[in-house]
């Protein structure tokens, strides 16, 4: 279905608003206004505040994740992250028809509630899109060749980004984003963060991220978080991956 077109003026007109006020505090944009908030593989990249059925099933992604792991992950720890930040949001008065994307922009303003559930549901809105049963092995096309450009060879790539996963202390995230320059970084968040946050050291837009926390993986790999990032390779979603990169760039 067409978005309407004053929804989609709304989505733009937010979009530059939030890069006004980056650029009123000195920052560099992360990307262009249509990046953030446009579009991805038909779908509205902006996030909402509530939680979207899984792509997939509980047991789709066996060679990495269990479906047992899988199924409290979802309907327990993210859906909890969900109900959360409804509860925040309607306590500190902000609007849910807006893009979830316009509050971790200024994620400072808001409560420690707010921040944790804000970044714990879009963290997972995200990840459950770039896994996928049919994965493709590697990207291709601008991607692939962004990555060769910026990391010297997707291998060298892999092992960068499985390092901000594994070396990151505690729970968190790992990140590739597209930074202000459209120049492809790795890094990591601590907890919930993410590089969205006008609080993250870590800033641009999310190509894709890595759940690293233990309850994304203990129960078949116990206190093993390599062996986690080395299965999750196989169930990487390439192909969402890389219509994300496209309509950014």
């Amino acid at each position: 279905m067409a978005e309407p077109k004053n929804r989609r003026k709304f989505l733009i007109d937010t979009g530059k608003a939030g890069l006004g006020l980056w650029a009123a505090a000195g920052a560099a944009p992360l990307i262009s206004s249509c990046t953030v908030l446009g579009k991805v593989a038909g779908n509205s990249a902006a996030t909402g505040f509530k939680q979207d059925p899984l792509p997939y099933s509980y047991g789709a992604l066996n060679d990495a994740i269990d479906a047992t792991t899988m199924e409290l992950h979802f309907t327990r720890h993210a859906a909890g992250y969900a109900t959360n930040l409804q509860d925040a949001a309607k306590a500190e008065g902000v609007d849910m028809n807006k893009p979830l994307e316009e509050v971790l922009r200024n994620i400072s303003k808001y409560s420690a509630k707010m921040r944790n559930n804000g970044g714990g549901h879009y963290n997972h809105e995200l990840f459950w899109k770039i896994m996928s049963p049919n994965s493709s092995g590697k990207p291709s096309g601008k991607l692939a060749t962004a990555i060769d450009s910026s990391f010297g060879s997707f291998d060298a790539f892999k092992t960068q980004f499985t390092d901000a996963g594994k070396n990151r202390f505690g729970s968190g995230w790992a990140w590739l984003v597209l930074d202000g320059d459209k120049k492809l970084r790795i890094g990591s968040t601590p907890n919930q963060d993410n590089p969205l946050m006008n609080v993250s050291e870590l800033k641009g837009f999310p190509i894709m991220g890595l759940d690293v926390w233990e309850h994304a993986y203990y129960l078949r790999y116990q206190n093993k978080r390599p062996d986690y990032i080395a299965a999750w390779w196989k169930v990487v979603n390439w192909d969402f991956i890389q219509k994300r990169y496209d309509a950014a760039v």
